[in-house]
C-alpha cells in the first residue's frame, strides 16, 4: 500500500443519518406528523447493515450511534487526516429505495437540505450529491432542478439497482436533467431489492450479497451501452461508486467480443463499447479489490486502458483498508496523481469553481 500525499479529492465519503428524527426539521408538517404518528424509522439500506463490520472500521466508529454521524470525527479522521482538498458526501439512507414514491421523495428532499445545513455549511471542503428518488424519475428531476442552483451539489446519486435497468427509457429524464445542468450521475453500491441481487435467486448471507455487487454494476453498464443511453446523451458522465475495480478489464474484453458478433442487433452502438465506457464512465478506487502483488495491480491498470477512469476515494467510514494507506501499491505514480486530482476535477466541473 502507498500513503497518500495531501491535496486529494475524495469522491466518496458517507455522513451517517442517525435516524428519521434527524431529518424531521427539514420536512413539512404533513411528513413530520406522518413519521411521528407511525413511529416509522430504521430506513437504513439493507446493503449496509449498521452493525456489519464492513460498514465501519473499528477505529472510526462513534462512541454512540451509527457510523459517520459525528461531524467532528469525520473532519478529524477524513478531511484533516488525509489532507483532502475536497470530499463529496454521499449519505446512504432509504429515501432512494422506498416503496412509496411520495415518501421516498420526502426523505430525499429532507436529506439534501440536512446535508447542506449541517455538513456543507460547516466546512468549505465538503461537497455533496443530490439524493433523488430513483423509483420516480419525474420526482427525481424535480429534486435535481431544485438543488442544482446550489453549486455545492456536484453530482446526482442513485442506488446501483432500483426498479429497472438504468438504460431503459423510463430513466432518460434523469439523464437529460443531469446533462442539462452539468452534473455527473453516481451509481452507488446498494440495492432497492425489487429483485434478487443474483441471477439465480436470493443469497443467504451478507457476504454473498456484498461480493455479488460487481455483477449489478456490470448489468447497469451493459444496459446503458446497449439501450443507447450513452449514445443519446454523449455528454453524460456516470461514476461507479464502491463498485470495485479489478472486474473491469475482463468485462470490457467480453463486452467487445460479443458486440462484434451481434452488433446488427444494436445499430445505435456505433463504436466499440470499451471506447464508450472509457469516455463516459468513471470508478472510485475503494474498494480496489486488488491482490497484494504490486505487479498484478499495475497489470490491471494497464488492462483498463485509460488513465482517466479512476477517482480517488477513502469510502470513509466503510472498512476497505487499514491506517492511512488508501491506495494499493502498484498504481503508476502518474496514474495515481491523476486519480487524486485531475480526474475528479474533470469529472466534477463544479469543483473547479471558487468556494
Amino acid at each position: 500500500m502507498t500513503a497518500m500525499p495531501p491535496g486529494a479529492v475524495d469522491c466518496d465519503i458517507h455522513p451517517g443519518v442517525q435516524g428519521i428524527r434527524t431529518l424531521l426539521p427539514y420536512m413539512d408538517e404533513h411528513w413530520r406528523d406522518h413519521f411521528v404518528r407511525r413511529a416509522a424509522d430504521d430506513f437504513d439500506l439493507a446493503s449496509y447493515p449498521p452493525r456489519s463490520p464492513l460498514v465501519c472500521r473499528e477505529d472510526w466508529r462513534v462512541p454512540q450511534g451509527k457510523a459517520g454521524t459525528s461531524f467532528d470525527q469525520l473532519r478529524r479522521q477524513a478531511l484533516d487526516a488525509f489532507g483532502l482538498r475536497y470530499a463529496i458526501c454521499n449519505p446512504l439512507y432509504g429515501g432512494a429505495v422506498a416503496v412509496s414514491d411520495a415518501m421516498g421523495a420526502a426523505i430525499c428532499r429532507a436529506m439534501n437540505d440536512w446535508i447542506a445545513a449541517e455538513w456543507l455549511a460547516r466546512d468549505h471542503r465538503l461537497r455533496a450529491s443530490i439524493i433523488v428518488p430513483a423509483q420516480a424519475p419525474d420526482l427525481a428531476v424535480e429534486e435535481i432542478e431544485r438543488l442544482a442552483p446550489d453549486r455545492r451539489f456536484v453530482q446526482v446519486l442513485l442506488p446501483a439497482a432500483a426498479e429497472l435497468l438504468y438504460g431503459k427509457r423510463y430513466y432518460w429524464p434523469i439523464w437529460e436533467a443531469a446533462v442539462r445542468l452539468g452534473l455527473p450521475v453516481g451509481l452507488h453500491a446498494g440495492l432497492a431489492y425489487r429483485y434478487a441481487p443474483t441471477s439465480n435467486g436470493w443469497p443467504s448471507h451478507h457476504l454473498h450479497d456484498y461480493v455479488a455487487a460487481s455483477q449489478v454494476f456490470e448489468d447497469q453498464l451493459l444496459s446503458l451501452v446497449t439501450e443507447g443511453t450513452f449514445g443519446r446523451f454523449p455528454a453524460l458522465k456516470v461514476v461507479l461508486l464502491e463498485s470495485g475495480v479489478t472486474w473491469l478489464p475482463s468485462f470490457l474484453w467480453r463486452h467487445l467480443k460479443t458486440w462484434r458478433g451481434v452488433r446488427p442487433e444494436v445499430p445505435w452502438v456505433d463504436r466499440p463499447p470499451p471506447e464508450i465506457i472509457r469516455d463516459q464512465v468513471r470508478l472510485t478506487m475503494q474498494p480496489f479489490d486488488a491482490p497484494s502483488d504490486p505487479e498484478a495491480v499495475a497489470q490491471v491498470i494497464e488492462q483498463i486502458g485509460s488513465d482517466d477512469m479512476l477517482l480517488f476515494a477513502t469510502d470513509y467510514p466503510h472498512w476497505q483498508f487499514e491506517g492511512m494507506e488508501a491506495a494499493p501499491a502498484g498504481i503508476p505514480p502518474a496514474v495515481l496523481r491523476k486519480a487524486m486530482r485531475d480526474n475528479p476535477l474533470a469529472t466534477y466541473p463544479r469543483l473547479q469553481e471558487a468556494p
